[in-house]
């Protein structure tokens, strides 16, 4: 496996991320992530939904044509192009911003929902950025969350391809803890068969999450 194929979302700027996306090919696929699809109905009906680390935007432009009212943040300028004209082919206009989610100004009780999909950060910004995400949320809005867990190490070394080094890699009790407070309607850890592109695919181990914040 070369360097370039441990793809993760985390608080380094975009020059990485700009190589990572520099193809004509979405890496991660246009489709949008299958626990989110199959989750999105938990949102409000056409609310405002914030999708952290969205890429090349295969998920914010997917709930924008849902008829969601979607902020898509990325640190890559090159991935900020592609989603944008992703969604111009879908004829949808999500709000699709460049920046740095350390460095983003992370708006208070302003969501209805979050879609952290494959969104991994470092240990010493996990924690801090995942209560961003709980804050951005009003009360009672929903926080949706998958993520690769330690197990998956042996998944990839198996064959399946995707996910960030061994320290960026979540389990079920670091969410817990991460979101204490939240109410927590799933959370889970599960073996997936992923299809999605030519980054994610194979085998692979995750933990997901669906949680409510407090009224």
């Amino acid at each position: 496996m070369t360097a370039e194929d441990v793809i993760a979302h985390d608080v380094v700027t975009g020059p990485k991320w700009d190589r990572n996306y520099a193809g004509p090919d979405y890496i991660f696929g246009t489709e949008p992530n299958e626990f989110l699809a199959a989750q999105a109905n938990r949102f409000a009906p056409r609310g405002r939904i914030l999708v952290p680390g969205d890429g090349e935007g295969r998920n914010g432009v997917w709930l924008s044509g849902q008829g969601f009212d979607v902020v898509s943040v990325e640190a890559s300028a090159v991935g900020v192009e592609k989603a944008r004209a992703l969604a111009a082919s879908r004829g949808v206009q999500p709000n699709i911003q460049h920046a740095n989610l350390d460095a983003w100004i992370w708006p208070v009780n302003a969501f209805d929902g979050v879609a952290s999909i494959f969104v991994h950060f470092v240990p010493s910004a996990r924690r801090a950025l995942h209560r961003r995400m709980l804050n951005a949320l009003k009360p009672g809005g929903i926080l949706v969350l998958e993520a690769f867990t330690p197990k998956h190490v042996e998944k990839r070394a198996a064959g399946g391809r995707g996910g960030p080094p061994p320290e960026m890699l979540y389990t079920e009790a670091m969410l817990r803890d991460d979101f204490t407070g939240a109410t927590f309607e799933l959370l889970e850890e599960a073996d997936v068969v992923l299809d999605e592109g030519s980054r994610h695919i194979g085998r692979g181990s995750v933990v997901r999450l669906v949680l409510r914040r407090a009224q």
